[in-house]
């Protein structure tokens, strides 16, 4: 086996760098992104679009029967398509977050997007991250990774985000958001927020994005040597 044939789980919380981490492996591996917040996030978009509230759970579901989501890849790089049309980085405010989280929970939605997500693991040479994906999604990848880092740091890195995105944002208010995130993605009901038995846990508190991008490669490259 190569190492861009292998496949990557990389769980952990809101804020813990995943999606931004996750990239930076591909490049240097040649493995697939597959970020499947964001299709999350894009099924949350579609219900806030349509003015159905976060804790409306039938609304959403009702949602289902008329969303159409697809993922394809522009130059290499995962773009999530709403009804044909990208959606950028509407998905990635805090409101996104909120209502990201609020769909996540309910099984329908999952059971809703796991197929795409299976298939996409199934076809190998992958590292998708998220919440479950150790556990659920991938539960027999080659490299399980929880990543982690305090709610004060990854807020700090979420704060940074949004203004670098030009918008309004308290950081106060950025760290409860972190927080609620954490606590609603941990006590869910369907697939919580957990590392597998077997994930390598890693805070990456220390650690910039380069940093922490040739440290799961090291694992990639211990797992072959093995």
């Amino acid at each position: 086996m190569e190492l861009n044939q292998l496949r990557v789980a990389l769980d952990g919380p809101s804020g813990a760098g995943k999606s931004t981490i996750a990239k930076a492996v591909a490049a240097k591996t040649g493995l697939i992104y597959v970020d499947t917040g964001a299709l999350y996030r894009t099924v949350g978009l579609y219900a806030y679009e349509n003015g159905v509230a976060t804790d409306d759970t039938a609304g959403i579901i009702a949602l289902l029967d008329t969303v159409d989501i697809k993922l394809t890849y522009r130059d290499g790089v995962q773009c999530v398509l709403l009804h044909g049309e990208p959606v950028g980085d509407r998905i990635r405010t805090e409101t996104g977050s909120v209502y990201a989280s609020a769909v996540s929970k309910i099984p329908e939605v999952r059971a809703y997007l796991l197929d795409m997500q299976k298939k996409l693991a199934d076809e190998g040479g992958v590292i998708m991250d998220g919440r479950d994906i150790g556990t659920v999604i991938m539960p027999d990848a080659e490299i399980k990774i929880f990543m982690t880092a305090s709610a004060e740091e990854r807020a700090k890195r979420r704060y940074r985000e949004q203004i670098a995105r030009g918008l309004d944002v308290n950081f106060d208010e950025v760290l409860e958001a972190i927080l609620a995130r954490d606590k609603q993605d941990s006590e869910r009901d369907a697939a919580p927020l957990k590392p597998a038995d077997d994930a390598v846990i890693f805070d990456n508190g220390p650690y910039d994005v380069e940093g922490s991008a040739d440290y799961i490669v090291g694992l990639m490259k211990r797992y072959l040597a093995e």
